[in-house]
């Protein structure tokens, strides 16, 4: 692992920015972001951890739903040549940069330039916004299996999520607003019941967070009727039943679901 503190010639290091709070960085995470040269960031990075670096070059590289500032291609093409001029780049991610966040697209990239790159996690999305809700992803006594998933992708019906979601299982859904409908579709037709409970973690570590509970069957409903934005994330699973009810027996979590 380099020293980020240490001239060096230069190199890449992918920072996750975790779910929004800055007093969720790591350590090293923040050090790496006060030496950059150059901050290469998504849109879905909190305004106030890019303020940690007033100083610093920043190209913000933002992507929404059929929009990308920059093609992939032409970010991993910008990081290997700003390293090349003897630069620290860091890229910075929202959530952690090796779930759903390319960086293992980027780092091999980098590594078949022959540039040095580095990883530096962060907390996920959803570990930082379950957090937030006070709502375990795990529990021994109605879940002890998690899946994370992506809603938005291609050939998202041909998918086998059978056994992802149901009795004992926790399944976090990633960009799934967009697609809410089709997914509940998609899991009630595998057998999941329509009353499983299902939560929406709405811009998880920052001050306008939102958790919002329901059912599957009234998913994309609720989705439509609160006006939910990106970022969030779908929860499925007993668990959702705890978001925000932190002083909820177990007792009383089995007895409302059932």
């Amino acid at each position: 692992m380099s020293d980020i503190d240490s001239p060096s010639t230069g190199r890449v290091v992918l920072v996750g920015a975790g779910p929004g709070d800055p007093d969720l960085l790591t350590v090293r995470g923040h050090k790496a972001l006060l030496n950059a040269d150059l901050v290469v960031h998504d849109g879905l990075v909190d305004p106030r951890i890019l303020a940690l670096v007033p100083g610093t070059s920043r190209i913000s590289v933002a992507k929404a739903r059929s929009r990308h500032t920059m093609r992939q291609e032409a970010i991993n093409d910008l990081l290997i040549a700003e390293a090349r001029r003897g630069k620290l780049v860091v890229r910075l991610k929202g959530g952690d940069p090796f779930i759903f966040g390319r960086g293992g697209e980027e780092v091999e990239a980098c590594l078949a330039a022959g540039v040095p790159v580095e990883v530096i996690p962060g907390i996920t999305a959803a570990m930082g916004a379950a957090a937030g809700a006070l709502m375990p992803l795990t529990h021994r006594h109605i879940a002890s299996a998690i899946t994370f998933v992506a809603g938005q992708c291609k050939g998202l019906a041909e998918q086998d999520w059978t056994g992802l979601a149901g009795d004992g299982r926790t399944l976090v859904i990633y960009m799934g607003l967009a697609t809410a409908e089709a997914i509940a579709d998609k899991l009630i037709g595998d057998g999941v019941p329509p009353a499983m409970p299902v939560a929406v973690l709405e811009k998880g570590g920052r001050p306008d967070a939102r958790v919002l509970r329901g059912t599957l069957i009234d998913l994309a409903a609720m989705i439509a009727r609160e006006r939910v934005e990106s970022p969030a994330l779908i929860v499925v699973g007993m668990v959702a039943a705890t978001a925000n009810t932190g002083l909820t027996t177990i007792e009383t979590l089995l007895e409302d679901i059932a």
